[in-house]
């Protein structure tokens, strides 16, 4: 099924999700890699407040390329990143930032999908090599936090209008397509070379 979804995300409107559906985001969309991570957990860690919220957003493992343009940016490309390298602190940004919905490219570990059931979470993929087309969809840079990080690590909080394809490969029960593919693989495999 496809669905549009516009922020803020309810749990319920996650809830609805499953592996295969298709999915358009309308509203806040706010991306963070690896060093964006660490520091997120650094500030929970000193109980910090973050200069911005993820609360019922989406969060993009994205590091994008953007240029100066008059007294903001202009986002030129907007590809995900491989969502495991975040895994050891997305639980934590689930369970206390209120994320709703994940967005990379390569599915996440299992800390990450336990947090994603407990909390009402999903994880969808966007499609790697077609980052122009995700920076088509970028409305506007409503800010840009921790750009002493480097721009592709820094944190940036974009609006978007109907930004996708997603295809949601992990859902809020634990449904996960990666996994499908790869038993359905290996029993072809077994079949074919008669094992």
């Amino acid at each position: 099924m496809d669905f549009n979804l516009r922020t803020p995300i309810s749990e319920s409107d996650i809830r609805k999700l499953r592996v295969g559906d298709v999915v358009y985001i309308t509203g806040t969309l706010v991306t963070a890699r690896d060093a964006a991570h660490e520091r997120i957990h650094q500030y929970l860690a000193e109980s910090k407040d973050l200069p911005f919220s993820l609360n019922g957003l989406a969060l993009f493992h994205c590091g994008p390329l953007a240029r100066k343009a008059n007294d903001g940016w202009v986002i030129l490309a907007a590809g995900p990143t491989t969502s495991m390298r975040m895994e050891a602190y997305e639980h934590e940004v689930i369970e206390k930032l209120g994320v709703r919905l994940i967005i990379g490219k390569g599915g996440m570990g299992e800390k990450t999908k336990r947090a994603m059931m407990k909390y009402g979470v999903a994880y969808a993929m966007f499609t790697g090599g077609a980052a122009v087309l995700a920076a088509r969809c970028v409305k506007r840079v409503k800010s840009v936090v921790w750009l002493d990080l480097g721009m592709p690590e820094a944190v940036w909080v974009l609006e978007v209008e109907n930004f996708g394809p997603l295809i949601i490969t992990i859902d809020s029960y634990g449904d996960d397509l990666f996994e499908k593919i790869i038993r359905e693989a290996e029993i072809k495999k077994s079949g074919i070379i008669g094992l």
